[in-house]
């Protein structure tokens, strides 16, 4: 069993912003595989269902996206979970728009809801897909660039990383970390 989780922020007024990748990518993985994500538990909706024949359980901590962590720590404790079963699906200004990378484990870097997540888990050794958003001209607009709306001309490049990151999580539940990382890093 896999819990996959997308961090975001739980409002209609963040849905079309780069903080939201994660939420996007368990929209897309929940509408393929005929996931319902309604159940209101965990500080989180969550759904359980089938990828590739793995029964998996998608999250979207209700927490806002500096509680993270704990929205995931109740769902790990709950099921027992072990830090392997454990995929984070979340956006990264360190990497250009619309691409991704997946790691086995590492720190948070600047990203609040990664920090959070660590320090709940007390582990950086859990799967991870980052999707590319890019960063501001000034540093300073860091916090409307990834909560503010996003601009007609980058929706595309984000729907690709969300794309991406879904088929990436697939591959992962099929044929393993390792495979996922050379397919897609």
């Amino acid at each position: 069993m896999y819990i996959i989780v997308g961090l975001g922020n739980p409002e209609k007024d963040y849905n079309n912003t780069r903080h939201n990748m994660g939420f996007n990518t368990i929209n897309k993985l929940a509408k393929e595989f005929e996931i319902e994500v309604t159940k209101n538990k965990f500080k989180g909706l969550y759904g359980t269902g089938m990828i590739e024949g793995e029964k998996v359980i998608l999250l979207k901590p209700q927490t806002y996206m500096n509680l993270s962590g704990e929205s995931i720590k109740e769902i790990v404790q709950f099921y027992k979970l072990d830090m392997e079963q454990i995929i984070v699906i979340y956006d990264d200004i360190d990497i250009e728009p619309g691409v991704i990378k997946l790691r086995k484990s590492g720190g948070p870097g600047t990203h609040n809801g990664m920090k959070s997540v660590v320090h709940e888990l007390n582990t950086q050794n859990f799967k991870r897909v980052r999707i590319g958003i890019g960063a501001p001209i000034e540093k300073e607009e860091l916090i409307e660039y990834v909560i503010g709306a996003i601009p007609d001309e980058e929706k595309e490049k984000l729907e690709k990383g969300t794309d991406l990151a879904k088929e990436a999580i697939i591959e992962i539940i099929k044929n393993g970390m390792d495979k996922a990382m050379n397919k897609f890093n």
